[in-house]
């Protein structure tokens, strides 16, 4: 049988890394679940500490610069859901044989420059070169974070009848990889104008700013109970994990996610459906109704859209998406469509 592209499937997951976590130590107060960004493990002196974990990027064709951009924020992205921003970096780097030292320098510069926008410490890991290694991933890193006890905040912390918000918009990543990846075809296939357009959002896709203003520097206020950036399986992909990791259901509004038009075009060209393919750059926020409107003034007037497209309800309702009118069971994507369709775009000799 093929084996799913991307993350493992959710029964895999159930049966393994769920349920096999090593020795039990009380101190851990969240380890891995499905749905939830981050581990925490409360320490003495009454502080929490969150960690997260994701792989590493080296992809030729977006060259040394946009992969270390991916590298840092894609784990930052995942801190951001605590409503804090990281604070230390572990890096492991099996890099190929054949990238020069000059490169592998350049390359740990930008890995360099950009935790210090941020604000991370680099504290150890890993480098090395490995003989035949082609792949993308060019190992995994770690990010941590420390602050006082209750303060962070996790995606199982959602509330019944919380609103639902949507920060910038879908398949923001997938379109801006793939137009930087086959800058022929899109161009040749949407206009250069398109092209342009989708590949300047590549930087973008650093939804750190989009939390933190969010909480607006009190993640423990009780306006915004809980968030979860997007990653595979798109923003209604995210949402619907929120909703399974919080215990809740959720009725979301098609017609109000917001798909710009150059992520839409890029995306139909590959066939995939904006709203469910990865869209890294975005935020789903979890809040008190009354407290969107404050919100969304708050994102946009830091320039960074945002819209309400749903609320969380009782699990008894299950998760529904309106369509034409209709509220139906919304789908989850275990497999991620973006992952074929980069392949086959690859396999067809697309530019």
């Amino acid at each position: 049988m093929e084996k799913q592209l991307g993350k493992i499937s959710i029964p895999l997951f159930d049966r393994t890394v769920a349920t096999m976590g090593g020795r039990q130590r009380p101190e851990v107060r969240i380890g891995p679940r499905f749905g939830v960004d981050v581990s925490m493990i409360d320490i003495p002196g009454g502080m929490t500490m969150a960690m997260t974990s994701d792989p590493l990027s080296l992809i030729p064709s977006l060259g040394l610069e946009a992969s270390a951009w991916l590298s840092v924020h894609l784990m930052a992205n995942d801190m951001a859901t605590t409503g804090f921003g990281p604070m230390y970096g572990q890096f492991v780097l099996n890099l190929p044989d054949t990238l020069s030292e000059a490169d592998f320098k350049q390359y740990w510069a930008y890995i360099h420059r950009f935790c210090t926008d941020i604000g991370v410490a680099i504290t150890g890991g890993h480098t090395g070169f490995v003989a035949h290694q082609h792949s993308t991933i060019s190992g995994g890193g770690t990010l941590v974070t420390i602050a006082p006890r209750n303060t962070m905040l996790t995606a199982s912390s959602a509330r019944a009848g919380d609103a639902i918000l949507v920060t910038k918009q879908c398949a923001l990543s997938s379109a801006a990889i793939l137009a930087m990846s086959f800058p022929e075809t899109v161009k040749n296939k949407a206009g250069t104008e398109v092209h342009q357009l989708a590949c300047n959002s590549f930087y973008q896709t650093s939804a750190l700013s989009d939390a933190l203003m969010a909480v607006d520097g009190r993640p423990d206020g009780g306006q915004v109970s809980a968030m979860h950036d997007v990653t595979e399986g798109g923003v209604l992909g995210a949402i619907y994990e929120l909703t399974v990791a919080s215990g809740h259901g959720a009725l979301i509004d098609s017609d109000k996610l917001p798909v710009h038009a150059v992520q839409r075009q890029v995306c139909h060209l590959f066939g995939l459906d904006p709203r469910y393919c990865v869209g890294a750059g975005a935020m789903i926020i979890a809040c008190q109704p009354t407290a969107t409107a404050a919100i969304i003034d708050r994102l946009q007037l830091a320039g960074i859209p945002c819209a309400e497209v749903g609320r969380l309800t009782d699990a008894a309702h299950g998760i529904k998406l309106i369509e034409d009118g209709r509220a139906k069971d919304m789908p989850y994507h275990e497999e991620d469509p973006y992952w074929a369709a980069f392949a086959n775009a690859y396999q067809n000799g697309w530019k």
